[in-house]
């Protein structure tokens, strides 16, 4: 009786797994405007496409969530190749956040001193799924959350330590621990 649940429960983590492998999220198709963007750090791609959809108007301000204390919008200005207009203007860095969870609740105090009601979520695809979910929980009904994920060619152990910390973060929540 153990090893058949045993055998269920590896049988659905692997049929998990093939689905959270086959099904990363999209960029956000043609969705209008949102009040901000926020996006978190960590990966390829993602700050170029957020200051993109500053520049093409898709939000109004961006959240830089869980960017080293020493980073400086001039050096934003220096890895970018120019903008420096629109980074004053429009972008914010946010240091005080280290992982999803804390990102979730520095884009909560970010948006609500600013008044914003809706927020594109830029990250990685690869990512999008767990930081949809602690963005949700942390933000809840008040805020429309438009999923915007920047496309990447993830190898498999990112997608398997990513979907571990997804199932291990859903279980923690479950349990309430």
């Amino acid at each position: 009786m153990i090893i058949r649940f045993a055998s269920l429960v590896l049988v659905a983590y692997a049929l998990g797994f093939l689905l959270f492998a086959v099904s990363l999220e999209r960029p956000a198709a043609a969705v209008g405007t949102t009040d901000a963007a926020v996006v978190i750090t960590g990966g390829s791609g993602r700050i170029e496409h957020a200051v993109d959809v500053i520049a093409q108007r898709k939000a109004r301000r961006l959240l830089v969530a869980g960017a080293d204390p020493l980073v400086t919008k001039p050096d934003l200005v220096r890895r970018l190749g120019g903008r420096e207009k629109l980074l004053r203007c429009c972008v914010d860095l946010g240091s005080e956040s280290v992982d999803t969870r804390s990102n979730a609740e520095e884009a909560e105090r970010w948006l609500a001193k600013h008044k914003y009601r809706s927020l594109r979520l830029i990250t990685s695809d690869w990512h999008m799924r767990r930081a949809r979910y602690e963005f949700g929980r942390v933000l809840g009904q008040r805020y429309t959350i438009v999923p915007d994920a920047v496309r990447s060619e993830p190898r498999f152990s990112t997608l398997f330590g990513e979907y571990n910390k997804y199932v291990l973060r859903r279980l923690a929540v479950l349990l309430e621990l």
